[in-house]
């Protein structure tokens, strides 16, 4: 076949006979006749023989010689030597890298050849005839293989290489393997052949001829003593014999870090100075130990493995330096220890169990840490002070004391006082020396059972060194304050009440406290024992019932009963006390429920107080003066003039417009009250005087009766006039009266002037004085005129 020609192409030898195969006719040298055979149709096939001839068929590379490099001759046996065949090339390469000659068949390179380039270029061949064009051969493949030299030396795929190996490794440990190619024909001779060699790098490393593989090539190489290697290879072509050509490459090569070394403290002693001021919390000191490793090898923990003042100290690692940080704990105080000592251990996190013969992978060390004295406040002996005072103490006396002392070793003495923003009131007061406390005004536990105070206390030395302690002081109770009722009581009794009923439960209530409870007593005072309506019965509960001492009683011959109840209690010294229980009178249906009580009672029952009923007072009289007011206002709007002539010369013009409607009007009031005075409710109470419940009105025989209606209205209004006159009860301010009415109709007529069918000569104004002081002024103004007229 093609490719098994093809191979053998590719092995030549000189002195071998190539025969190239194509489907239209096979050339034998042997000069054998044709096979023949059938096709797919049964038509008889017949293979002719081809009378082509080579004379070479390798072609040298990088061929250097001035003349064209024959490549070889095409001849058929068609050619008759007469020139009328032309051969023609195709193919690779064909006109431009190879050229015919077309009558002799000859064909040369015309350029210098690189097998690496192109190993070889694959054409086609045909003889035609020249004049007519016509194929004299079918057409051929043959195969120019280029013959390779070693003109190439071999190349490493990378250069630099990087490689790490851990340190401490073993003899042949693999580092890394490294390539070299060679551009050379690899199946032909040696030009390919690579072998690999260590020029730079002994006598640690090593590498294998053949594969390119370096190895280790000493034991115990330590990466703390040398971390680094370059190491150059050769790779040498030719099999590595005379005249090869060769190529480098250098690898660079780290030790790897293993943990091979432990920490070591860089001292055996470390000391701290710190004060004693120092908070919780605080960094005390920082300690170092070093490892010749790094990265997780180098890390380390430290702790604590002894110490004289246990839960005084820790230690942390910080894991960005691996420093061990010394931390307070607890508060320091130079009067109680002056001086720490710590045993310290450090030890790697990460351990390797290949190096645990080399020895433990810890360390210790000792740490020596001194308390420094600062001024500090006094300290008191407690953290709190509770203190006990009857609340009967007379001043300046002395309820307890405080102590605080200077710890430090100055020793200041102390000055101690009150902070007056705890104690306002200036209750206490405090010895600046030695710290007792005294009473500085009189106590009462029943405004106030506890006193919270805080006291300073000073440095002399140091003002500035300043301490507080509560003191908690607490008024013990005193039996100074007598029992009273519970409550406000509103009693009553029926008019038909039985003797020994029970009317009212009554307690009693004491701001005192004593240790063993209230006990109080209830009883009559022993001033109205013998008279007394009531009794009282101790029911021996801190309770009593107020209980009736007849039957019956009488709202019209007494509505209000008072009953003295003395409460006392039973504590040294005993206190009592006198409290009035107030008991109306009302009556009552059967089963005892009130149905009426007097004005007093009913008040009182409603729940209304004197400060309750002065404010509803008040509000009426405000509103009484509102409605004045506003009445005052409006008469003192202006008045139409009854003749508004001009030639009108009267200097004074009185205009009264405003008339009722006589007997007809009702509206207002009840003309038969002024006819009939006798009818007047005398309980009605007036508004313009105090009311009848303060001050009793005066009673006065009424008028005997007359049947004059004018004589009636003018003795009315005259007997008015004088009770309002001589009336002590009559409000300290003006008040508006009406004592007279005048309508259309009235059997009294008018009282105008103007509309008088006499003259004001006639008319006689002798009775304006006879009307009181009020009326005076009109009297001497009417009276005055006459009497100069006459004159």
């Amino acid at each position: 076949t093609k490719q098994k020609l093809t191979n053998r192409l590719l092995r030549p030898r000189t002195d071998a006979v190539v025969l190239f195969f194509t489907p239209e006719a096979v050339y034998w040298l042997t000069g054998s006749t044709g096979l023949t055979g059938q096709d797919a149709n049964g038509v008889p096939l017949r293979r002719s023989k081809r009378g082509w001839m080579w004379n070479q068929f390798f072609l040298l590379e990088e061929y250097t010689g001035t003349d064209m490099q024959y490549v070889g001759k095409l001849h058929s046996d068609a050619d008759r030597g007469d020139g009328s065949v032309r051969y023609v090339l195709t193919g690779d390469g064909a006109g431009t890298v190879f050229k015919i000659d077309e009558k002799s068949g000859d064909i040369h390179a015309t350029k210098r050849l690189d097998r690496e380039e192109k190993a070889y270029y694959i054409l086609y061949a045909k003889a035609v005839n020249r004049f007519t064009n016509q194929a004299l051969e079918g057409q051929s493949e043959f195969i120019i293989k280029i013959h390779d030299i070693n003109d190439n030396e071999p190349k490493f795929t990378k250069d630099p290489y990087m490689a790490r190996v851990p340190e401490m490794s073993d003899i042949g440990a693999s580092v890394i393997q490294v390539t070299a190619t060679d551009a050379d024909d690899a199946t032909y001779g040696n030009s390919a052949r690579v072998v690999y060699s260590i020029l730079e790098g002994q006598p640690y490393f090593s590498v294998d001829p053949e594969t390119g593989l370096i190895k280790t090539a000493l034991p115990g190489m330590d990466r703390e003593v040398k971390e680094n290697y370059q190491v150059v290879i050769q790779a040498k072509d030719m099999a590595g014999q005379m005249g090869g050509l060769s190529g480098t490459t250098t690898v660079s090569i780290t030790l790897s870090d293993v943990n091979d070394n432990p920490p070591r403290f860089t001292k055996t002693l470390y000391d701290f100075r710190v004060p004693e001021s120092l908070e919780p919390g605080s960094v005390v000191g920082v300690v170092r130990a070093l490892d010749a490793d790094i990265g997780e090898n180098a890390e380390m923990d430290y702790r604590i493995i002894g110490s004289d003042g246990p839960g005084v100290f820790d230690i942390a690692t910080n894991r960005s330096t691996q420093d061990g940080v010394i931390v307070l704990r607890k508060p320091l105080d130079f009067e109680k220890k002056h001086q720490f000592g710590l045993r310290l251990q450090v030890e790697n996190v990460h351990l390797n169990p290949r190096f645990f013969s080399m020895g433990p992978f810890r360390d210790e060390a000792s740490v020596k840490i001194t308390v420094e004295d600062v001024d500090e406040p006094p300290v008191f002996e407690r953290p709190s002070y509770i203190m006990e005072v009857k609340e009967d103490a007379a001043k300046n006396t002395v309820i307890g004391a405080v102590s605080a002392s200077d710890l430090d070793d100055k020793r200041s003495p102390i000055r101690y006082t009150i902070d007056w923003r705890t104690d306002m009131d200036r209750v206490f007061n405090i010895h600046s020396g030695n710290g007792s406390v005294y009473v500085l005004r009189e106590l009462d536990r029943e405004e106030n059972a506890w006193h919270n105070i805080s006291v300073m206390a000073t440095e002399f030395n140091n003002p500035q060194q300043i301490s507080r302690v509560p003191v908690f002081i607490r008024v013990l109770d005193v039996n100074d304050n007598a029992p009273a009722f519970a409550a406000n009581y509103e009693t009553f009794v029926c008019e038909n009440a039985k003797a020994n009923q029970r009317i009212q439960t009554i307690g009693a209530t004491d701001p005192d406290e004593p240790l063993a409870g209230h006990r109080f007593f209830f009883r009559v005072a022993p001033e109205a024992a013998g008279k007394a309506n009531f009794s009282v019965h101790d029911n021996k509960d801190n309770t009593a019932w107020i209980l009736t001492q007849r039957n019956g009683y009488n709202s019209l011959q007494k509505s209000v009963y008072h009953v003295p109840v003395v409460i006392s209690d039973g504590d040294f010294p005993m206190q009592s006390s006198t409290n009035t229980l107030t008991v109306r009178v009302c009556s009552c249906d059967r089963e005892g429920n009130m149905k009426l009580c007097n004005a007093e009672a009913l008040t009182a029952r409603a729940g209304l107080s004197t400060g309750a009923l002065v404010a509803i007072l008040l509000c009426v009289i405000i509103l009484l003066m509102i409605v004045v007011l506003f009445a005052a206002l409006r008469r003192q709007r202006k008045k139409e003039p009854l003749i508004v002539s001009k030639e009108d010369v009267r200097d004074n013009v009185v205009s009264y417009n405003d008339e009722g409607g006589g007997e007809e009007d009702t509206q207002a009031f009840d003309i038969g009250t002024l006819r009939n005075p006798e009818a007047i409710e005398e309980s009605k109470q007036r508004r313009d005087i105090l009311p009848e419940t303060f001050y009793p009105p005066l009673r006065r025989p009424a008028p005997p009766p007359t049947y004059d209606n004018n004589g009636d209205v003018r003795d009315f209004i005259s007997q008015r006039l004088q009770d309002n006159d001589g009336d002590p009860t009559a409000p300290p301010y003006d008040s508006l009266a009406t004592y007279a009415y005048e309508g259309n109709g009235s059997v009294a007529e008018s009282l105008s002037s103007l509309e008088s069918v006499t003259t004001e000569g006639d008319q006689d104004y002798n009775y304006l004085s006879e009307w009181g002081p009020r009326f005076k002024k009109l009297a001497d103004m009417y009276g005055g005129e006459d009497s100069g007229g006459e004159s």
